[in-house]
């Protein structure tokens, strides 16, 4: 970007509000007009409280945050509200109800997790997140310091060995004719090679691009059939806007998961660029997720299929540049693991079609648990947008849970157990990210932000936990609107 570069501001920077759910560029006059037209609305609105509100433009994009509006906040001076999602709301007298302003059920509680953000987390004033930036930008310092940037190859020796044992493991149970049982150690050969190609994706491993690219399309495509470039295509986008609902694809499981009640709202995604229809299906789907979630991730190899051929088959990522032969080396690898697992392996190696069935089921479904864990340190964390004048640092620590286990069980989560340590500090080898996290801690303490730590069993709990809770709302949500219905009452809709 520095080609790009300008000029350079001095001092504090007050952020324009992006582009969401598309948007124009508006000028200093027209902000004045439509602040004229709020003045002269909210002045009708005081002398006729009947009246109907305006249809004001109510996408504040590229505005100064000091003068933009959301349109939740414009949402709360109507009328009056008749439902709640909150159990209390339900001993609240008539007269009590009248007070509060009116919002939506969803908009209700979005403003509750709102509210309850904004006190487990430090202020949202520039001197207090300011505050957070220097002192992250002082630990990145410390960390550099103590060499924990440095890749210890010696570790990716290790790992090696244990790839090399399995898959030997998998080819000796298939040649003594052990066909289902062989299934297991290929499934443990996929699940360790997806930390090293995590690793090489955040050029963690070398740092040095086209290397660690090369090493991630390598072992992604020709050995596990999947798209690195898909991947990081994908997974830069989560890092940069983790857990936003309309922008993270890693949360937008629309019809079969919902981790906020956000999704009951059919939301464009601007990174799929499509509405996510809260239709039918996924009104049954999100009612049941947290009964559905375990058996859907033991088929969640299948979608990372279907994710990357279409990628990779649309012509999608960089067609100039240094990277504009990945497309085409992965279609090549992709082919290759279709010819050695597919043709090689469950076609020709297998004597009937029950077998070969049971074989691909079980090396797909005994992958399961690294699903698992990538959705672990985000399902249960805070999916609401504080603004943008939160520090990188708070945001990345308030979406993100890491997950506490002994040192001897690394190997098993891959590095994925230090989730909030890896997006404070992405391109750290995961070898040290248990070095790493002690820092960490120290940082949280130092500028009073809650480090979210649980054990594996505690983090399922919590995932489990928060898909009951939408699946709560859903169904509340749809008692509302079938009563609405019946009595015909639809300003409340």
């Amino acid at each position: 970007m520095e080609r790009y570069q300008i000029g350079r501001i001095e001092g504090p920077w007050t952020n324009f509000l992006p582009p969401i759910q598309g948007g124009k560029f508006r000028t200093q006059e027209e902000l004045d007009q439509l602040s004229e037209k709020e003045c002269k609305r909210s002045l009708s609105l005081d002398q006729d409280s009947e009246s109907s509100p305006s249809s004001a433009d109510q996408s504040p994009i590229f505005e100064p945050m000091e003068q933009a509006t959301s349109s939740l906040q414009k949402r709360n001076t109507n009328d009056t509200i008749k439902f709640s999602m909150t159990s209390t709301s339900s001993s609240m007298s008539s007269v009590e109800l009248e007070k509060v302003p009116k919002m939506s059920v969803l908009d209700r509680r979005t403003q509750q997790e709102l509210d309850f953000d904004k006190a487990k987390y430090p202020a949202l004033d520039f001197k207090t997140q300011d505050a957070i930036t220097k002192k992250y930008r002082e630990l990145q310092e410390r960390i550099q310091a103590q060499g924990l940037y440095d890749c210890n190859y010696n570790s990716y020796l290790i790992e090696c060995l244990r790839y090399g044992l399995f898959f030997c493991a998998f080819l000796f149970l298939l040649r003594s004719g052990w066909y289902i049982t062989s299934a297991i150690p290929l499934a443990c050969f996929w699940h360790q090679l997806t930390f090293t190609v995590h690793d090489a994706g955040h050029m963690g491993i070398t740092h040095d691009f086209t290397t660690d690219t090369t090493i991630a399309m390598s072992i992604a495509s020709f050995m596990g059939g999947l798209s690195a470039c898909w991947w990081k295509y994908n997974h830069n986008v989560h890092h940069l806007v983790t857990n936003h609902p309309e922008h993270d694809p890693d949360i937008q499981y629309i019809p079969f998961f919902a981790i906020t009640h956000r999704f009951l709202q059919s939301l464009t995604t601007t990174y799929y660029e499509w509405v996510m229809e809260y239709d039918a299906f996924a009104k049954a789907m999100v009612q049941i997720q947290h009964y559905t979630y375990y058996p859907i991730m033991l088929f969640a190899r299948f979608n990372l299929y279907r994710l990357s051929w279409v990628f990779l088959l649309s012509g999608k990522g960089p067609k100039k540049g240094p990277a504009w032969w990945h497309r085409y080396f992965e279609l090549v690898g992709i082919a290759f693991f279709c010819t050695w697992y597919g043709y090689g392996v469950v076609y020709k190696s297998f004597p009937d079609t029950w077998s070969r069935f049971w074989f691909v089921l079980i090396s797909h479904a005994l992958t399961s648990p690294l699903h698992v864990q990538i959705t672990l340190s985000h399902f249960a964390m805070s999916t609401v947008d504080l603004g943008i004048h939160e520090s990188f640092a708070q945001k990345m620590l308030r979406t993100t849970m890491d997950v506490d286990c002994p040192q001897w069980l690394d190997f098993f989560h891959g590095g994925l157990q230090f989730q909030a340590i890896h997006h404070l500090y992405p391109r750290i080898p995961r070898h040290n990210l248990r070095k790493t996290q002690k820092l960490v801690q120290e940082f949280c303490n130092e500028v009073d932000i809650p480090y979210a730590l649980y054990g594996f069993v505690d983090g399922n709990k919590q995932v489990v936990g928060r898909l009951a809770d939408v699946a709560r709302q859903a169904a509340i949500l749809a008692k509302c609107q079938r009563s609405i219905a019946a009595e015909g009452d639809y300003g409340m809709h």
